[in-house]
């Protein structure tokens, strides 16, 4: 399959995409190039490999997770702009 300027034109007016005039060329070549990747993939034997339905692992290791408060609240509050009773003084946003 390859790909001329007639649907280069569709697929820019598909995804909502301006493509100015002179970059139309490129752009055709640039996808056929994308299309032979593709095909080259399809010539990959896959007979014997088994479906992949999701990249997480179930035997990662895991931690325990441990709750903690950081017991630095003045070092936080440092960086706030303004502070009052060792909270975060904030606009009031709804009237």
């Amino acid at each position: 399959m390859t790909i001329d300027i007639k649907t280069v034109h569709k697929i820019s007016r598909l995804a909502r995409i301006k493509i100015e005039e002179e970059s139309l060329e490129s752009l055709k070549t640039d996808l056929n190039h994308i299309l032979g990747w593709v095909e080259q993939l399809s010539e990959v034997n896959t007979s014997n490999i088994q479906p992949l339905y999701s990249m997480a692992l179930d035997n990662m290791p895991r931690r325990e997770d441990q709750i903690t408060d950081g017991n630095y609240p003045e070092a936080i509050l440092a960086n706030a702009p303004e502070a009052e009773f060792g909270m975060f003084v904030v606009p009031k946003v709804v009237e």
